[in-house]
């Protein structure tokens, strides 16, 4: 199997994925959006989002991107082009790849990773969707409990911000989360 990308416009993907389903499209590969819960605080009042990884950008799972297939994906309402090349799609490389399965591994979700900070005020990721991406990490905001991560698809670079919960060490008062007392 391999993997290609469908850009749609951001904040459509969903919209997209609904519209292939009961499209002609449906009847090549499996279709999917890895998503990040995020908090998301707006008029004093916090809620937790679920918002795509790779925002714009839908990832396909087939065996053989022929003709006939293109053409169907490119029917669909919202679609904008196939990467990298529209007229000779280019499946994932292998670096994009294992990125991708980074995200694919948890689920339909990567839910907030947990956190806590060393001596010298630097994150130290324990679990979550953060974990093994430490080197990619530019700017930590810890009181919003937010990591901005810069990720690299078909060569081009874009940050995203993936939420953390700050967890303390034994020794600083249990394992509590900050937000206890």
């Amino acid at each position: 199997m391999e993997y290609y990308v469908i850009q749609v416009k951001t904040n459509d993907e969903d919209e997209f994925l609904r519209r292939a389903s009961v499209s002609p499209a449906a009847r090549h590969g499996r279709l999917f959006v890895p998503k990040r819960s995020l908090n998301i605080r707006r008029l004093g009042k916090t809620q937790r989002r679920d918002l795509p990884v790779f925002p714009g950008y839908i990832f396909l799972e087939i065996e053989d991107f022929d003709d006939e297939a293109r053409w169907d994906y490119r029917h669909v309402p919202g679609f904008c082009r196939i990467l990298t090349d529209g007229e000779k799609p280019k499946p994932l490389g292998e670096k994009d790849r294992a990125l991708l399965q980074h995200f694919i591994s948890f689920g339909k979700r990567a839910d907030i990773s947990k956190v806590t900070f060393d001596e010298k005020d630097r994150i130290v990721v324990i679990e979550g969707a953060m974990k093994g991406l430490e080197g990619r990490i530019e700017k930590v905001d810890r009181r919003k409990g937010r990591a901005r991560i810069r990720l690299d698809l078909y060569e081009d670079s874009f940050a995203i911000d993936f939420g953390f919960e700050e967890v303390r060490k034994v020794g600083q008062g249990g394992c509590a989360s900050h937000d206890e007392p």
